[in-house]
């Protein structure tokens, strides 16, 4: 099901569904569309689900950094007048959610990672380089398991991405400061029960990354995808949600209002 973005100022989004809320963040070369299938099945469980457009290629140049992002991200959670939220991100998107969560662990309930930056990733499949179209295909294939994944739509929007020099710019701006942003001596001090779920033959943050996420964030949980890339949400959804769901309602019964940090392990 396609979602209807909403438009409030300088701010994009979706924002469906009522109940506990989780708030979604996508990565460097994604959009809204990245999880189609995630939101009505957290809609169906009694989620409110709230996915802001990253202004990746907006946002001034001197603020193109994970942290400028953050900031960004904050501003929106105060203009929406948001209470406590689970955040869920991919990519960047769960760098992102990091950096937010530990400047500000007051709003944040709980995490789910899934192929996060902040420790490493292999920019040289996760940013394709200037190109003819064909390059930029296969590129944008690799970064699926299965590259059927890659639609000709979504290629067309990478294509455009790197084919337009002030995207690039920033596109260039952001990887850097992520890759310059390691929080390996940042994520034992983070309190929040997390929920790491990566693709086994992701090659972008590669199956490993997944595991030393676990290894430094005290109250995670792993589960790794077979047959799966950096998009496990993309790829293998009804596997993700299950995942996902079943996380969330055990947070939930732990304690409704602010769960308790379980550690526990599932490799």
């Amino acid at each position: 099901m396609k979602y209807e973005p909403k438009k409030e100022g300088k701010y994009t989004y979706i924002d469906v569904g009522s109940g506990t809320l989780v708030v979604i963040l996508h990565g460097l070369m994604g959009g809204l569309s990245n999880f189609d299938h995630v939101i009505e099945p957290l809609v169906k469980h009694g989620y409110r689900v709230l996915i802001p457009s990253l202004p990746l290629y907006t946002i001034s140049i001197l603020r193109a950094s994970v942290r400028g992002l953050s900031s960004y991200i904050h501003r929106f959670i105060k203009h929406m007048d948001l209470g406590e939220f689970y955040f869920l991100g991919n990519s960047l998107g769960g760098h992102i959610s990091l950096v937010y969560t530990r400047k500000h662990p007051k709003y944040v309930k709980g995490l789910i990672l899934t192929g996060s930056s902040g420790l490493y990733e292999n920019t040289g499949s996760s940013y394709p380089k200037r190109g003819s179209r064909d390059y930029i295909e296969e590129k944008t294939r690799e970064v699926f398991y299965d590259p059927n994944i890659a639609t000709e739509e979504l290629i067309d929007e990478v294509f455009e991405i790197v084919s337009n020099r002030s995207k690039v710019i920033h596109t260039l701006s952001i990887s850097k400061s992520a890759l310059r942003h390691n929080m390996e001596k940042e994520l034992p001090k983070i309190a929040q029960p997390t929920l790491l779920i990566w693709g086994k033959n992701d090659i972008v943050t590669p199956a490993e990354v997944g595991a030393h996420f676990h290894s430094l964030l005290p109250h995670s949980t792993l589960h790794y995808i077979d047959k799966c890339g950096h998009a496990p949400m993309m790829e293998h959804p009804i596997i993700f949600n299950k995942l996902l769901l079943e996380w969330l309602q055990e947070q939930e019964k732990v304690c409704p209002d602010t769960p308790t940090p379980i550690q526990t392990a599932t490799v």
